[in-house]
């Protein structure tokens, strides 16, 4: 007992330690009991975090603030239209192909998979393919019919997604205009002892920021280099898959081996067992093995200092906590969880191990 009241003083003894963990289960529980209420303030805060840098770049050239907010603004709104009328519906177009021709891809699959007993009697058994091609035909028509729910369930909240339209462009403005204000009235109710808190925040917000411009980027040049890759070599459903790709990033490693299927499967469906489907995945792993080994340190050599499995446990935790938000900011967020313990355990080092670490500090 006296182990546990012991760490107990040593941790949370310090005012400043007491008032950031306070802070950050109230955080954590605004967004976890009102996330579906707030949704169009997060969504515009992570907009004004991307958006932020182009800002303080041009600010930095001599014009106002207000001047640079505005052509940042109106570049967004532009970029937005481009987006929404020019790249969204072939993409969309395609996302319907797709899923109209994937039954017809299920029966080619069906066809290759049945000669596999006749070639391999050894390794398997007609049997095992039957079974296995009954729970991908059920895994389709489940998949089909929740398709054809969300489409219908979208349409009924066309309203609300109007709505979105117009108030998250607003909020993104007046967050990019008035910052410092907002930062200022955040940090007028906070404690006077809350040292420790500004350290962390100031921390996560420059790492977020960060994180999401260098995201955005990411899923920009991924998903245009894979989108000139498969129209050269003159894959069907280029964009989509494309787009998939592009996607697959916000998932490390997990997205990567996930958009693999979708890829090779329509390679396998559009020539079948050749050259030209190996073809295919071998571009799309060229491509994953660039961004992972050239494009992702360059952009976030400074903001991903994880361990691979401490990436992983953090998509699955904050995923689980805020959905697909989550997930896109789960390494900063796991990054900031790492500053909010070194900081922590930094700051509740008693005076004689202070004093120790001083003098090793000195002697090196």
């Amino acid at each position: 007992m006296n182990i546990v009241t012991n760490w107990l003083k040593r941790h949370f003894s310090d005012p400043e330690v007491v008032v950031m963990l306070l802070l950050l289960v109230f955080s954590f529980s605004v967004i976890v009991f009102f996330g579906d209420m707030v949704a169009p303030a997060m969504a515009a805060v992570i907009f004004a975090f991307l958006l932020d840098g182009a800002a303080t770049r041009l600010r930095g050239f001599g014009f106002s603030n207000i001047i640079a907010v505005t052509l940042v603004f109106i570049l967004f709104i532009l970029l937005a239209l481009v987006a929404f009328f020019g790249i969204l519906p072939p993409i969309l177009n395609q996302f319907a192909q797709f899923f109209g021709t994937l039954p017809d891809m299920v029966t080619s699959a069906q066809g290759a998979l049945m000669d596999l007993p006749k070639n391999y009697p050894d390794l398997v058994s007609e049997e095992q393919i039957s079974d296995l091609l009954g729970q991908v035909r059920g895994e389709v028509i489940v998949l089909g019919q929740s398709m054809v729910k969300s489409t219908v369930g979208g349409l009924g909240s066309v309203i609300t997604w109007a709505v979105y339209l117009v108030l998250v462009p607003v909020m993104v403005f007046f967050f990019l205009k008035d910052k410092n204000q907002i930062l200022g009235w955040i940090g007028s109710f906070l404690p006077t002892n809350s040292g420790l808190a500004k350290q962390v925040w100031q921390e996560a917000v420059a790492k977020a920021g960060d994180y999401a411009r260098g995201k955005v980027y990411e899923i920009l040049i991924v998903g245009f280099v894979s989108w000139a890759a498969y129209s050269t070599i003159d894959l069907r459903f280029a964009a989509f898959l494309a787009l998939l790709t592009g996607l697959s990033v916000i998932i490390p490693y997990i997205g990567a081996a996930l958009v693999t299927i979708p890829v090779a499967f329509v390679g396998l469906f559009q020539w079948g067992f050749t050259s030209d489907a190996g073809v295919v995945v071998i571009v799309y792993l060229v491509i994953q093995a660039l961004d992972g080994n050239l494009l992702a340190p360059l952009l976030f050599s400074e903001v991903v200092k994880l361990h691979p499995n401490a990436i992983i446990l953090a998509i699955l935790i904050f995923g689980g906590i805020w959905g697909l938000w989550g997930v896109f900011f789960a390494i900063p967020l796991g990054t900031v969880a790492q500053a909010v313990i070194k900081a922590w355990t930094g700051h509740t080092v008693g005076p004689a191990q202070g004093s120790a670490k001083a003098l090793t500090e000195a002697d090196g």
